[in-house]
């Protein structure tokens, strides 16, 4: 778990600064010989740990690091300054009911999702796409936004899953349809003609002639996963499957579940088509 409260001396300050382009940095200065300093002191640590991600707190004993207090022209203790992206940005002086600390600290932390989307970034960056992609539903779940759907269109093109880029894109409004959006977009389109390959077409037309053939049923919806078309190809194989469980010689549940599984818990296409063949089965 990443480390989120500090005790800031001469030797981490910058970096702490720095780090806070990205993330607030709370100093809190005090003195171990105030009384005064204690409860403000672990008012900030419990809201470290409750927020824990939102902020960094670095402690800052005034009576061995007087340097960095005078630097902070440091009057009264304790002193709690808010840093962000290197500038102080608020504070206050002296002892503060938990509740007035906690308004402050509000109005300078970055929400859920935006942390959410600082943690996929890096991800997205080295195409861990895979990675990303529960960070970044968990990230729309906090805040459906332009910025949110994005980023998840981004993973989820990476993966190939352009049913759901679709409506992702549809629902981004014209005033942030960015050149982000119209790189998506086009790379949407790209991904959706790839996916209409000649093997999906002979087997198309294969099936058309035999439409009873339940082994080019789930032929079919192997090349159609491969292309990216899940839903599509579960579509096709719950069809057999609310016909016949062990259609295809058991082939059809097989690849079924075996797509499903691929998908993963999270995916909202494998979660619908898992509820649908459990009520199969009960």
């Amino acid at each position: 778990m990443q480390e989120l409260i500090f005790d800031v001396n001469a030797q981490n300050i910058q970096q702490l600064v720095e780090a806070s382009m990205t993330r607030p940095l709370v100093l809190n200065f005090f003195s171990p010989q105030a009384p005064e300093c204690q409860s403000v002191s672990q008012v900030l640590v419990g809201e470290a740990q409750r927020r824990a991600g939102q902020f960094v707190l670095g402690n800052v004993n005034c009576d061995t690091e007087m340097d960095l207090a005078q630097y902070f022209r440091i009057q009264a203790l304790p002193t709690v300054l808010i840093l962000v992206k290197g500038q102080p940005v608020d504070g206050f002086a002296g002892p503060q009911p938990p509740e007035m600390i906690a308004q402050v600290l509000q109005k300078h932390l970055p929400a859920a999702w935006e942390l959410k989307l600082q943690e996929a970034a890096p991800l997205l960056e080295s195409k861990a796409y895979d990675q990303a992609l529960p960070i970044l539903r968990d990230a729309l779940a906090e805040e459906a936004n332009a910025a949110t759907r994005l980023a998840l269109a981004e993973a989820l093109l990476g993966l190939k899953r352009a049913e759901e880029v679709e409506p992702l894109l549809a629902e981004v409004g014209l005033a942030d349809q960015d050149s982000r959006y119209q790189s998506l977009k086009a790379q949407l389109q790209l991904l959706k003609e790839s996916a209409d390959t000649p093997e999906i077409r002979a087997l198309q037309a294969q099936l058309e002639a035999e439409p009873d053939n339940q082994g080019l049923v789930v032929e079919l919806a192997v090349q159609l996963h491969q292309a990216g078309r899940n839903e599509e190809a579960l579509d096709s194989l719950f069809g057999l499957l609310r016909q016949q469980m062990d259609a295809a010689n058991g082939d059809a549940r097989s690849t079924f579940l075996d797509i499903v599984n691929a998908l993963g818990s999270a995916d909202p296409v494998a979660s619908s088509y898992r509820r649908r063949f459990y009520g199969l089965l009960y």
